[in-house]
């Protein structure tokens, strides 16, 4: 009887232990099939995916003539209709003068059919190559016979010929991953440093005897947008390569980019950028003689930036070089970000204005690390001209909106490579904006005992603010202008809007109109109204409890409300918010709100001050918290009771 219960406790305690360590889940291979995925209806770790990566794995390898080989197999479970787009994929990869090809292509669904499993491949004719631009291309196919249930799988091999372009490895994406599997092999003369972002403990992390080192992840969640994120790729788990060194004895490569001072020669070396910069253009003879003429260099700044982005459309490409040429960019009047800025930078130059050529990377395209020596980071150019040892300007000509004052916003918070091939220097400048950008709202308004607002507005948008509305404004026209005013609130009416400044960049936009509200909530004896108008402040984007990225506003900004309201006959205030003065324990954000009531009016003024335009993901909670309290005073409502 002892032994048969100490069997029991024996097997429970084995049990338990099972439990406790789930199996690791693994890559099979292709067209094997596991009939617990076919029947599998969710994610078992994200429950509300649309779709699920059941595995991506890669090996990535050194051939004989040392190109760099990578074979990859991915395979997806679809579990809802939402989940369907996944079967459409796109393979981009750099062909120019066949740098990267792609071969050995295969592609399945398999899906699970009275039982018996059901796989249809993808028809080699339904394989599409498609040429992106000039160094580009990409294999594009759907998959077959897609619908909730089914599994789809692909893989392929990716063949590069230049051992500065080792894949990066991103363990996380738009989907959740059960298994990521990188393993890489790599000869004894090339060394690769490693950038990882990786907070996940590994699930496998060793190196075979032919020292291949493989590494996995297992249970991965997405990574779901959030307010204000920057770049999604800034934020996945992760790991980054970058070739340091080669060694075989009296091997120079001219293109070896260890340091921030090769990548800027390189770049200046080559045809596509650097030999673009001092081409003459048709007709530059009458823009550089005027703007020569002229007395400062703020003019002449001022001047060259609108005749560039004016006469030149932006073809919405980011890039950092040119594919037919500066010239006959400007011969068609449209261009690439690279072209239209080299354009600006060339005018600016023969115009006697001392400005420098600088890579620049958009806050969707990731933040530069610069630990990192690489081209590859950067997605766009910009033109860089250093005042003083206090002050610089940063122009960006693709949009005819940006003022040569201001760093356009999306590059804000990282950093530019300025170039300057006449003194051989290239520095890496951290691009932010100090100052703190203002919003002022003046409102004068009476309260009518039906239960009506009526009165005027007067806004000033500085800065950024500026930029933002002033384009809404000639983008999107004035009806639907009046439209985001209004916060498309049907019970608001704005009416006889006038501008001041809207066509003078360097000056704040002035708006002033009336405007007439239908206050609701309220009865016979009671109004209710909110002094929180024409503000973008009504709705709390932080209310999810956890966070996995940092809060990047790009800049710094300050509104400042302020409320007069005139309270009908008859009525006397039944409630009213209290002054108050709140911060953020470390004081990076106040908000500020006095309330006086004195002979039928009623004042407020609200003041928010964001000191920083980051916050940490760390610091998450107590931000959160804050920005709870600060939402709910900023909508409290102010109650009037018939006396």
């Amino acid at each position: 009887m002892n032994k048969f219960f100490a069997l029991i406790i024996w097997g429970s305690m084995a049990l338990t232990a099972n439990a406790q360590t789930p199996a690791i889940p693994v890559a099979m291979a292709f067209g094997k099939v596991d009939n617990a995925d076919l029947e599998m209806k969710s994610c078992d770790f994200e429950k509300d995916a649309n779709a699920e990566v059941l595995f991506d794995k890669a090996s990535v390898y050194f051939d004989q003539q040392y190109n760099i080989v990578t074979e990859r197999h991915k395979r997806i479970k679809i579990f809802n209709d939402h989940g369907k787009d996944e079967a459409n994929i796109r393979i981009e990869y750099y062909s120019y003068d066949h740098g990267e090809y792609i071969t050995g292509l295969q592609a399945q669904t398999i899906n699970l059919t009275n039982g018996a499993v059901e796989i249809i491949k993808v028809d080699k004719k339904q394989i599409f190559t498609e040429v992106v631009d000039k160094t580009r291309s990409a294999l594009v196919f759907s998959f077959p016979n897609v619908k909730p249930g089914c599994i789809i799988e692909y893989k392929y091999r990716l063949t590069v010929n230049n051992v500065w372009d080792f894949p990066d490895w991103y363990f996380q994406g738009d989907l959740p991953t059960r298994y990521s599997e990188l393993s890489t092999n790599t000869p004894d003369i090339l060394t690769y440093k490693e950038l990882a972002n990786v907070h996940s403990p590994y699930v496998t992390n060793k190196t075979s005897s032919s020292n291949t080192l493989t590494r996995a992840l297992a249970n991965i969640p997405s990574l779901k947008d959030e307010p204000y994120m920057d770049s999604r790729n800034d934020n996945s788990e992760r790991i980054l390569f970058q070739l340091l060194s080669i060694r075989i004895p009296g091997y120079f490569s001219p293109n070896f980019q260890d340091s921030w001072g090769k990548v800027g020669v390189n770049m200046m070396d080559s045809e596509d950028f650097g030999g673009q910069l001092n081409r003459k253009l048709a007709g530059e003879e009458v823009i550089i003689t005027k703007a020569k003429a002229m007395k400062t260099d703020d003019e002449k700044i001022a001047y060259i930036f609108g005749e560039v982005k004016n006469t030149m459309k932006w073809n919405d490409l980011y890039k950092i070089s040119s594919y037919d040429g500066m010239p006959k960019a400007w011969e068609k009047k449209t261009g690439n970000s690279a072209e239209i800025n080299m354009v600006l930078y060339h005018l600016l130059t023969k115009a006697g204005v001392k400005a420098h050529p600088m890579m620049v990377s958009t806050r969707k395209n990731g933040r530069i690390n610069p630990v990192y020596p690489s081209i590859n980071q950067f997605n766009s150019m910009v033109v860089y001209i250093p005042v003083d040892s206090a002050k610089n300007y940063v122009l960006d000509a693709t949009d005819k909106y940006n003022c040569y004052t201001q760093t356009p916003s999306k590059y804000l918070n990282s950093f530019g490579l300025s170039m300057d091939k006449t003194t051989d220097s290239y520095k890496l400048e951290f691009l932010q904006e100090l100052k703190p950008v203002r919003q002022v709202v003046l409102i004068s308004a009476e309260i009518k005992p039906e239960g009506k607002m009526s009165g005027t507005a007067d806004i000033s948008s500085f800065s950024y603010n500026r930029t933002y509305l002033v384009s809404k404004y000639k983008i999107d026209g004035e009806k639907k202008y009046i439209d985001y005013m209004r916060d498309d609130n049907n019970s608001m009416k704005i009416s006889s809007i006038k501008f001041e400044g809207m066509d003078v960049d360097t000056l704040p936009l002035r708006q002033k109109f009336d405007f007439n509200l239908d206050l609701t909530g309220g009865d016979d004896n009671y109004i209710y109204f909110n002094s929180n108008l024409f503000t973008d402040l009504k709705k709390n984007p932080f209310l999810s409890e956890d966070r996995s990225t940092d809060i990047d506003f790009g800049y710094r900004d300050n509104y400042s409300i302020t409320g007069i309201f005139k309270i009908p006959a008859g009525y006397k205030v039944e409630a009213l918010p209290k002054s108050i003065n709140m911060a953020i324990p470390d004081k990076s954000i106040t908000f500020k709100r006095f309330v006086a009531a004195d002979e039928g009016q009623i004042m407020v003024r609200l003041n928010v001050d964001h000191k920083q335009s980051m916050y940490f993901k760390e610091n998450y909670p107590e931000f959160r918290e804050f920005c709870k309290k600060m939402y709910e005073m900023l909508n409290e409502q102010i109650v009037l009771k018939k006396s």
